[in-house]
């Protein structure tokens, strides 16, 4: 769902986005470059990291958030400000309200995770949770505005958004002079968009990749409408790039000066955000780490030396719980197998020396005596292994066999 009309408003320029840079100044903080020694060697060339999950409220989100507030009107920002968000647009405006000193409404869907409706709060915004998904939240946040006149704050589809976020491919040009590749995840386009604008006003021969989930890839049929396109029901794990549909803005200039979209699965993400906190040491979000995924996925496909956007590190405790396992899976660092014993006392004691040996770690082990498959002096047993990757689980699995049991999965 878009909120703008594309031709009814300015494009954006170079000289916006460096107008916007001028405007953050003091505001956003210029967020560091790492150098990834692994992704370097797996891409064959100099990979670096851009750091926006270190940006103030953990996301991008502030720089366009500022740059939209900051040119609003007298009479507007006495209206107050409204917005839409499950959380890092959500906290970008609320902090860049309070710091120009607007009044800020943010409307939270219900099941947005109590972290971030603590830090939304705690930037000083007055939160309305309303809705189970963010498309019934926009909704509600566009009738506030219309009822009480406060001006909404789209999180992507307004040129103002699009040159704050702008000023993220100019810091890239200032770090790394020499970048060939700049990979970027997109959702509704709004980051992606602003540093094409940027990078390709001044370097034309860079190319620019933009990442989409797989469940909430929107771009590739929209790109190849010619025109923005709805993608029913997106699912991802990456909420910061779960949006439906392109914004009319973005879109125009994604089409025009990005090279490329790809997609990544969720197993991806969750192994990308996996080699960000073992590898970087740095907290991602799913979202901010599509990049990665996306240089995991075909690390011969990127031309060199890279740039990846980290765009968020606001990722709730329980998900990043969830996640990292998710990625061990998918890396063959977790076992599950079932299999059966003769139940006797000692006969636990047994199969867990089996898994010592092969140096197997046991997390959960779990008993089923009563199952009617089950003979009369037999247990089946569940264990849940930690194992160092897809080899060692084919280890494990030989070891449990030679001993004589049967793992049935």
């Amino acid at each position: 769902m878009s909120y703008s009309t594309a031709d009814s408003l300015p494009p954006v320029t170079l000289d916006d986005v460096r107008g916007a840079q001028k405007m953050l100044t003091g505001v956003a903080r210029v967020t560091a470059m790492e150098g990834s020694r692994h992704l370097s060697q797996l891409v064959g060339a100099p990979v670096h990291l851009k750091c926006e999950n270190l940006q103030r409220t953990g996301s991008f989100k502030l720089r366009g958030g500022y740059v939209r507030i900051a040119g609003l009107l007298p009479e507007e920002r006495a209206a107050g400000v409204v917005a839409a968000s499950a959380g890092n647009h959500a906290q970008g405006v609320a902090l860049a309200s309070s710091l120009l000193g607007v009044h800020s409404t943010v409307f939270m869907p219900k099941g947005a995770p109590l972290p971030k409706i603590s830090a939304t709060q705690d930037y000083g915004a007055e939160v309305r949770l309303y809705g189970q998904v963010v498309d019934e939240t926009l909704a509600a946040a566009q009738e506030y505005a219309a009822e009480t006149g406060a001006v909404f704050i789209h999180p992507f589809d307004h040129p103002d958004i699009i040159a704050g976020q702008g000023t993220v491919g100019l810091e890239i040009l200032e770090q790394c002079p020499e970048v060939r590749t700049i990979v970027v995840g997109i959702g509704g386009g709004g980051l992606a968009a602003g540093i094409a604008m940027a990078v390709k006003s001044l370097r034309p021969d860079v190319r620019i990749v933009g990442v989409q989930a797989a469940g909430a890839a929107a771009y590739p049929p929209s790109l190849a409408a010619g025109h923005p396109v709805a993608v029913e029901n997106p699912v991802t794990m990456a909420d910061g790039i779960k949006v439906g549909r392109p914004g009319e803005v973005p879109f125009r200039i994604i089409g025009d000066l990005v090279d490329e979209v790809r997609t990544v699965s969720e197993d991806e993400l969750a192994t990308a955000l996996l080699l960000c906190l073992e590898r970087a040491k740095l907290v991602v979000e799913p979202a901010g780490a599509s990049p990665v995924a996306a240089l995991l996925s075909d690390p011969g496909a990127f031309e060199g030396p890279v740039v990846a956007v980290l765009s968020g590190g606001n990722v709730d405790p329980v998900l990043l719980e969830r996640v990292l396992r998710h990625g061990m899976a998918a890396q063959g660092r977790y076992l599950a197998v079932r299999l059966r014993l003769t139940d006797r006392p000692g006969a636990l004691a047994t199969l867990l020396g089996v898994l010592s040996v092969v140096d197997a770690n046991v997390l959960d082990v779990s008993h089923v005596r009563t199952d009617p498959r089950l003979g009369l002096t037999e247990a089946e047993v569940e264990l849940h292994l930690e194992t160092k990757g897809r080899t060692h689980c084919v280890e494990v699995g030989q070891a449990l066999r030679e001993a004589g049991y049967t793992v049935i999965g």
